[in-house]
C-alpha cells in the first residue's frame, strides 16, 4: 500500500499504556460486539508452592556454579521461536508502534474519505467511527475488548476497538501477512458501523432476540458478508486513489480465505460445523468482498435476499 504522506485521522482514542479499569460492560449482541474470529490463548500464572521451589532450585544450582539467570538470558534471543506473549512484551517503543500509529490513523482517514462520499451522494451525513486503539484489553459498552477477542465493533458507542498487536498475529496464527490485509481489518469493522448508521445492526439485534441458536448464526453470517462487501468498496475507492500496490488485493483475498468460518474450524478442531458458522465460509468471505471491490455500488451488497 501506498499509505506513507496521506491524511491522517483524528478519529483516534489511544488506551495503551493506561490499564483496563472495571469489569464487563453490558453486551447488547450477547457477544463482544461485531467482530473478525480468531483462536483464543490460555493464561495461567504461578502458585506461591511452584514459586518457591523454582526459587530454591536456582540457588541450588548456584551452589553447584551454574547460572540459570545467564543460561536462560543467552537462549532465549526472540527469534522465530519466541512465543506470541514474548513478542508481546518486547515490542520497541518508538518508530515501530509510531509506523503502526500512522498506518492505523491513514487508514482509518480513508474510510472516512470512502463513506463521506457516499453518503453525500445519497443526501445522507455520515458519522465518523472512533478507533479506540488499546493494548492487552480494556473495558467498552459491548463487554470486554482483550487481544484475544480480536477487533471488533461496539454499535453502543460506536467504535472499532483494536490491539495492534493482532496484526502480528494476523500474519503468525493465520499466515495472512501484508498491510494491505491489515487495512481489510479495518476497513471491515468500519462496515459494521455503516450498518449501524444504515439500521442493520439494529434490526439483526431486534430479531435475533426471537431466534434459535442457528437461526441467529445465518443471520450473522449475512451480516458479516455484507461488512465484507462494504469492504472490498473501500478498496475499489482505495484504488482509484492510486494507494494500491502489487499483491494488495491478493492480500485481502488471502486474509479472507484464512479467516472463513470452515477454515477457522478445520484448524482448530479438524472438522466443520456449518450450523455454527456466523461470519461466512472463506469462499463466501472471498466472493462478497470481490463483489464490493468489482462494483463499488453499495447496492450489490444486499446479502439479505437469495442465496449467499
Amino acid at each position: 500500500m501506498e499509505w506513507r504522506g496521506r491524511r491522517q485521522s483524528d478519529n483516534i482514542e489511544d488506551r495503551r499504556g493506561q490499564s483496563s479499569g472495571g469489569g464487563l460492560g453490558r453486551n447488547p449482541f450477547g457477544r463482544s460486539g461485531i467482530q473478525i474470529p480468531m483462536g483464543g490463548r490460555r493464561g495461567g500464572g504461578l502458585s506461591f508452592g511452584t514459586i518457591i521451589f523454582l526459587v530454591v532450585i536456582y540457588f541450588v544450582l548456584k551452589a553447584m556454579g551454574i547460572d540459570m539467570l545467564q543460561v536462560l538470558g543467552e537462549g532465549n534471543v526472540g527469534g522465530a521461536g519466541s512465543s506470541y506473549e514474548q513478542q508481546i512484551g518486547e515490542r520497541p517503543s518508538g518508530q515501530a508502534s509510531d509506523e503502526t500509529t500512522a498506518f492505523v490513523r491513514t487508514v482509518l482517514a480513508e474510510t472516512e474519505t470512502t463513506w463521506n462520499a457516499i453518503f453525500s451522494a445519497s443526501g445522507e451525513r455520515y458519522r465518523e467511527p472512533t478507533l479506540v486503539l488499546f493494548a492487552g484489553s480494556t473495558s467498552s459498552p459491548c463487554g470486554q475488548a482483550s487481544s484475544a477477542t480480536g477487533p471488533f465493533y461496539c454499535p453502543a458507542d460506536s467504535k472499532v476497538y483494536l490491539d495492534t498487536e493482532f496484526f502480528d498475529q494476523l500474519e503468525r496464527q493465520f499466515d495472512a501477512a501484508g498491510d494491505f490485509a491489515q487495512a481489510y481489518v479495518i476497513a471491515h469493522e468500519v462496515g459494521h458501523h455503516v450498518q449501524n448508521l444504515t439500521g442493520v445492526l439494529p434490526e439483526f439485534n431486534r430479531q435475533r432476540r426471537s431466534m434459535g441458536q442457528r437461526e441467529a448464526n445465518q443471520l450473522s453470517v449475512r451480516v458479516e458478508l455484507q461488512a465484507d462487501c462494504y469492504a472490498g468498496i473501500w478498496a475499489k475507492s482505495a484504488d482509484k486513489e492510486g494507494i494500491l500496490s502489487d499483491g494488495d488485493l491478493e492480500e485481502a483475498l488471502n486474509a479472507k480465505q484464512q479467516i472463513g468460518d470452515d477454515t477457522l474450524q478445520k484448524r482448530s478442531q479438524g472438522y466443520v460445523v456449518p450450523d455454527a458458522f456466523n461470519h461466512g465460509t472463506s469462499a463466501q468471505r472471498m466472493k462478497w468482498f470481490k463483489r464490493g471491490y468489482e462494483s463499488g455500488d453499495v447496492g450489490a451488497c444486499d446479502t439479505f435476499s437469495g442465496a449467499i
